[in-house]
C-alpha cells in the first residue's frame, strides 16, 4: 500500500493544526504543532511519550474534534489479544443461527462480525475524514501485541480468513501514546514520528487553566500553577500533571464564594485529593510544606498582577 491513499490530512499546515487545537482550547507548544503537522502530511503514526497527565491522550482527542472526524480508541492493557483489538465473531448469534438451520458456512459473514478498534479504524472514515486512531498506553500491552500492531500499521490492512483481506481505503491518522513503563521496540519507533511531551512550564500551565477553567480568577489560576510547580519539586510517587492541575482549579472554582481572594490553607487541604492520588503523597503535605506551597502561590500571584 502506498501513502497516496491519504488525502484528507495531506495538506494540513502548522496553521491548520494550531487552529484545530485552538478551537478545542488545547494549549500546544510550537514543537508539538510542528510534529503533529509533519505526521499528518507524511502519513506517519505519531508516537507520543511523556508523564501521565501531560496531555498525550487529549492530543488525539482534540485532533479528531478539531478536524471534525471520528476518534477510535484502543485502550491497551496487559494481556490484550488480537481478538480484542481487531475483530471477533458473535458466537451467540452464530449458535442461534446454526440451531435455526442456517448451516455453519453461512454464519461467517459480515452480519456476525464484531469490529474491534483496529478493524473499525481501517474500515471507518472516508477520503474527506479518515478517523483518528488512538492507541492509548501501548506500553501496557505485551510484545506480542506490539508485533500485531506493526503488521497492521505496515500496510493498513488485516486478513480475516473467512472474509479475505480488509484494507483501509484511506488510512486512519494514528496516535500512539506511552507512559514509558517499558521500552518499546525499535521497529515500532522507526515506523513513527516521535514526540515527547514535557511537563508544562508555569506560563503554559497558566494558559491551560485560563482556557479550561475560565470561571477561575486569573490571579488564582497563577497561584495554583505556582503551588503545583513547587509540589512537583518534592519526591512524590505520582507528581501532578496538567490534568490534575485542571481538576484542582475546577474544584477550587466550585468551592469559592469570593472568586478573587488569595488561595487559603483550608482550600488547599480541602481540595488536595484532586491534585495528589497517592496517600503517601498526601501525607507528605505537612504544615511546613503547606506554608511553602502558599508562599509559592503568593509569589506567582504577585508576578501575575504585576504584568
Amino acid at each position: 500500500m502506498t501513502d497516496d491513499r491519504r488525502t484528507a490530512f495531506a495538506d494540513a499546515t502548522e496553521a491548520d493544526v494550531r487552529a484545530a487545537f485552538d478551537a478545542q482550547d488545547y494549549v500546544a507548544d510550537d514543537d508539538i504543532v510542528t510534529t503533529v503537522s509533519l505526521a499528518l502530511r507524511l502519513g506517519k503514526p505519531l508516537l507520543v511519550e511523556g508523564e501521565p497527565g501531560a496531555g498525550k491522550t487529549e492530543l488525539a482527542k482534540v485532533l479528531a474534534a478539531g478536524f471534525g472526524t471520528d476518534l477510535v480508541r484502543l485502550q491497551c492493557y496487559e494481556g490484550l489479544t488480537a481478538e480484542s483489538a481487531l475483530y471477533e465473531w458473535n458466537y451467540t448469534k452464530q449458535l442461534l443461527a446454526v440451531q435455526a438451520g442456517d448451516g455453519e458456512d453461512g454464519v461467517f459473514t459480515e452480519e456476525y462480525l464484531l469490529e474491534r478498534p483496529l478493524l473499525r479504524a481501517l474500515r471507518g472514515g472516508s477520503d474527506d475524514s479518515p478517523p483518528v486512531l488512538l492507541i492509548d498506553e501501548v506500553d501496557r500491552a505485551d510484545e506480542e501485541f506490539e508485533a500485531l500492531l506493526l503488521e497492521v500499521l505496515s500496510d493498513f490492512q488485516v486478513s480475516v480468513p473467512e472474509l479475505g483481506t480488509v484494507a483501509a481505503e484511506t488510512p486512519p491518522v494514528v496516535v500512539i501514546t506511552s507512559n514509558r513503563t517499558r521500552a518499546l521496540s525499535d521497529a515500532l519507533k522507526r515506523r513513527c514520528l516521535f514526540l515527547h511531551v514535557e511537563p508544562p512550564s508555569f506560563e503554559k500551565e497558566r494558559a491551560i487553566l485560563e482556557r479550561k477553567v475560565p470561571e477561575l480568577d486569573g490571579a488564582v489560576a497563577a497561584e495554583l500553577c505556582g503551588a503545583a510547580g513547587r509540589l512537583r519539586e518534592e519526591p512524590l510517587r505520582k507528581p501532578p500533571g496538567a490534568a490534575e492541575t485542571i481538576d484542582w482549579a475546577r474544584a477550587v472554582a466550585a468551592l469559592r464564594e469570593n472568586g478573587d481572594e488569595p488561595l487559603s490553607a483550608s482550600e488547599v487541604e480541602q481540595t488536595l485529593g484532586t491534585l495528589l492520588k497517592e496517600v503517601e503523597d498526601v501525607e507528605r503535605v505537612d504544615d511546613d510544606l503547606l506554608r511553602e506551597l502558599l508562599d509559592a502561590a503568593t509569589e506567582a500571584r504577585e508576578a501575575a498582577t504585576a504584568e
